[in-house]
């Protein structure tokens, strides 16, 4: 439970009212990216913001458009534009996603997607952003079909710009790189960039294209809207929407707490995301998240509480009803310099540049990642990357459970056999061996365990030790399940010892321990080789 007192009411106001106004210029701008319109922008932020800031569990954090949501939503207005209500009602759709994440608790899961393709996928948004601003920074319009399209298309647009929009963009892309940190510690660059830039395209350089007519005064409500034919690539794009929302807030959470020494809470914080999505998919606002420079600005300004993200909204609410025609005349070209210093500061380039000392199975994901995300989609970007993750981890995972696996035939191989237990193995001369398990057991193991065991010499009595074994899946539990086999085929007898209650819940649900009498199922090893030294006389008989 948040407590207000006078001293964070102090930060809260002042961490509220800085970060409306970092947020200001980047809601126009990425309203505009998106192809909604500066004004979805600015409604994104406030509606995002504000329900995200009262419902969420990240005390401090400021939410609203981010470049991620922004480039995902620029495909939603190019998939749906057609009918905006079926956009905003994917908008929606994906903040009932949310609401559904948190509800189920995943946001512990959420955050289990691999760093290396967390870094792809956000290098690669950050390259599509860069992408899709440099025609607009040329005084052109962002051109049609898909990447490698707007990439053809680039060098010609490039090739002949329109001298004002290029002037203004380049003032912008130097103001918001080159401003001096004593100056930004008071007003943010894109603030000073979208002003000087506006001034400069009203007077010096009016020929560039701006924003031109925007509606003013409160929006008017979206009702959910479904066509058949387009509910499959609406429920994708929600999905999308909302692992990335989900992801994107979660990480600013975990800076969030880094700096106010707090702890978010991942569910609550997923609930308030999708709350915020939803509300904005109503009244037409582009989709948000926790965004990592407008917190950092709050924290740092002394924001520790819900108000201050809520109040951020507020403020921004009463600039939309006050001064919402002045962003009539924002040229198209300011707004693209800001976003490619937006695009050019996700890509993570402290990974890149790391890059030749780092694991290459990482970069190769990271790498994959990254083009996916550009050339193809984000969901098959994520995927894919996760799948190779997942399959190199088990690889890798494979490698150290047979490295933990031994065969054991000599006392010599076993450092702490007690005297009796070497006193049984020397006697038996091979004819007892004890198959030595370690680690947890899982899938990547099978081949492994199978391959050892049947090219293992000729034996009586087969020990399998699981002492320290603390987890084994059903695929390892069928490959033991297969050795039992193979040994009773060969007249050979098997022991089971050091069984922990989860290994044994798991063989009992398999069927593994019915396999073999009650007696041969042990505590330990040293009762499993005295087992077996019993047996051995015996093993002319029937077993």
């Amino acid at each position: 439970m948040v407590k207000l007192s006078t001293v964070t009411l102090r930060g809260d106001l002042y961490g509220g009212l800085t970060a409306a106004v970092v947020a200001l210029p980047l809601s126009l701008a990425f309203g505009v990216a998106s192809g909604a319109g500066a004004l979805a922008g600015l409604y994104g932020a406030i509606l995002v913001g504000f329900f995200a800031a009262v419902f969420g569990g990240t005390p401090a954090q400021v939410s609203g458009p981010t470049g991620p949501m922004t480039v995902v939503m620029a495909l939603v207005i190019t998939r749906f534009g057609h009918d905006p209500a079926l956009a905003f009602t994917v908008v929606m759709m994906g903040g009932a996603f949310q609401i559904l994440f948190g509800a189920l608790r995943l946001g512990r899961y959420i955050g289990l997607v691999p760093f290396p393709v967390i870094s792809g996928f956000m290098s690669g948004i950050g390259c599509i952003i860069v992408i899709l601003q440099l025609a607009p920074l040329a005084g052109h319009p962002i051109p049609g079909g898909n990447m490698l399209h707007k990439l053809a298309a680039l060098p010609q647009l490039l090739a002949t710009p329109g001298k004002d929009a290029l002037a203004l963009g380049l003032l912008s892309l130097a103001l918001v790189f080159l401003m001096p940190k004593r100056i930004t510690r008071v007003l943010p660059a894109p603030l000073i960039a979208l002003t000087l830039g506006t001034l400069a395209g009203m007077t010096l350089f009016s020929g560039a294209p701006v924003i031109g007519d925007i509606p003013t005064g409160l929006p008017q409500p979206y009702l959910p809207t479904f066509s058949l034919t387009d509910l499959p690539q609406m429920l994708i794009s929600a999905l999308i929407l909302a692992f990335l929302g989900s992801i994107d807030s979660l990480l600013t959470s975990l800076i969030a707490d880094s700096i106010t020494r707090t702890h978010h809470h991942s569910d609550k914080e997923l609930v308030g995301q999708g709350i915020g999505n939803l509300v904005a998919g109503i009244f037409g606002g582009i989709p948000g998240a926790g965004a990592t420079m407008r917190t950092v600005v709050n924290v740092r300004a002394g924001g520790r509480t819900p108000l201050s993200g809520a109040l951020h909204a507020v403020v921004l609410l009463l600039v939309v009803l006050g001064f919402g025609d002045t962003a009539e005349r924002i040229p198209h070209a300011v707004l693209a310099g800001i976003l490619l210093q937006v695009g050019i500061n996700i890509i993570d380039w402290r990974y890149i540049r790391r890059a030749h000392r780092a694991p290459r199975a990482g970069v190769m994901i990271m790498a994959v990642t990254l083009l996916l995300t550009v050339l193809v989609d984000l969901m098959t970007a994520v995927a894919v990357g996760t799948v190779m993750a997942c399959v190199l981890f088990v690889q890798r995972m494979a490698a150290a459970q047979m490295k933990s696996m031994k065969l054991v035939y000599d006392p010599d191989h076993v450092p702490d056999l007690s005297p009796q237990e070497r006193d049984i193995l020397d006697r038996a001369k091979g004819r007892i061996v004890i198959f030595h398990l370690e680690g947890p057991m899982s899938f990547g193991s099978v081949n492994g365990i199978m391959r050892m065991l049947r090219s293992s010499a000729e034996k009586d009595i087969l020990i399998v030790d699981l002492s320290d074994v603390p987890f084994i899946d059903s695929s390892a539990s069928i490959a033991l399940e297969e050795v039992i086999e193979d040994a009773h085929r060969d007249k050979d007898a098997v022991i089971l010892c050091g069984l922990r209650p989860a290994v044994l819940e798991v063989l009992q649900k398999i069927g593994v321990t019915g396999m073999l009498p009650a007696e041969r199922i042990v505590g330990d090893r040293a009762s499993a080789l005295a087992l077996a030294d019993s047996l051995l006389p015996t093993l002319d008989g029937s077993l």
